[in-house]
């Protein structure tokens, strides 16, 4: 007997899929990376891969506990930040339980309340968990912390907050809720897009003692491999670092912007290393020209907005590129 499930989610990022079937050079502007990573050494201990990884990660969340001033059990890890949301739903969510998830956002929150046999709506009244994406995806608006705080304070008895800071690194770390340490409050980081490496895959989150417990036993074993975990050790040591990634992207953003602007287009504000743009016609219209012009961007007909793209912010000349070839495309 088969069941219903819902249809994967849409993701930009197939750079990889494009590039071996087409043997060509293409600029990805559909994956939000940080176009300026800290440069972090890729030195991986081969005896690490011939041996399972210590699945309680007592070194790895170590080194999480020294930069976020987190204790180890309130720290979890997964497979990237994808998995962490399925689990957290797996550990707070069953079969007729509501997600308050505000729309146009990240896919992956409805997918995941829906696989554990959760129901998803917008009206926060009577949810057993709300979810926030801070700054959101794909506009890039950043909640400030008063009103992250002020959204806890009005929970209902009983209701959960899950607050996704992925990109909170590239934008604004004031505004995070990382270092709060509340009941019904999880917030989850990624190392994927300020580091720039979406195929080692490595995600964490911060929650309450007896929620991350659960988690962990949730989460499949020794679901971080060795390379992800060397790489999240090494990455973490160098946080300071991305600093001077948030200041070249605010600069690359606001010439984008302008640029834009002198199209013609109107691209949302946005505080992240991204930025939606209305189109006078249908994304599908714009997106295959521009791959013509070897340049891939996010159709965001899966976020319900079949009238606009989201770029990444990338270094100026290949922002200048995405320009010149965009103002081709437009009717």
């Amino acid at each position: 007997m088969s069941r219903k499930i819902p249809g994967k989610v849409i993701h930009g990022g197939a750079l990889r899929w494009h590039q071996i079937h087409t043997r060509e050079e293409i600029l990805d502007f559909s994956a939000s990376l940080n176009p300026f990573p800290p440069e972090i050494p890729l030195k991986f201990d081969a005896g690490a891969i011939g041996a399972y990884p210590d699945d309680r990660y007592e070194t790895l969340k170590d080194a999480i506990s020294s930069v976020f001033r987190r204790d180890p059990d309130e720290i979890t890890v997964g497979n990237g930040s994808v998995e962490v949301i399925r689990t957290y739903c797996a550990s707070t969510l069953g079969t007729g339980g509501r997600a308050a998830i505000f729309e146009p956002t990240f896919g992956e929150y409805g997918m995941a309340v829906r696989l554990c046999g959760g129901e998803v709506g917008s009206d926060p009244a009577g949810a057993t968990v709300r979810f926030l994406c801070n700054p959101n995806n794909p506009d890039g608006a950043l909640t400030p912390r008063k009103t992250v705080m002020s959204i806890l304070d009005e929970l209902e008895p009983g209701q959960r907050l899950f607050v996704d800071e992925a990109f909170i690194e590239l934008s604004d770390p004031s505004a995070s809720v990382s270092d709060l340490r509340h009941p019904a409050l999880f917030v989850s980081r990624s190392i994927t897009k300020s580091f720039a490496v979406p195929g080692l895959r490595f995600g964490f989150g911060f929650g309450d003692p007896d929620l991350v417990a659960e988690m962990e036993v949730r989460r499949l074993p020794w679901t971080v491999n060795a390379c992800a975990e060397s790489f999240a050790i090494a990455a973490l040591a160098h946080y300071d670092a991305l600093e001077e990634s948030r200041r070249l992207i605010r600069t690359e953003r606001a010439w984008l912007e302008n640029a834009l602007r002198n199209i013609d287009l109107s691209p949302c504000p946005s505080s992240a290393n991204y930025l939606l743009i209305p189109l006078p016609c249908p994304a599908a219209e714009i997106c295959a020209p521009l791959y013509n012009h070897r340049i891939l961007v996010r159709d965001c007909t899966s976020f319900g907005l079949p009238m606009a793209i989201r770029v990444a912010v990338r270094t100026r000349e290949e922002n200048r590129i995405f320009v010149e070839a965009l103002s081709a495309c437009l009717p």
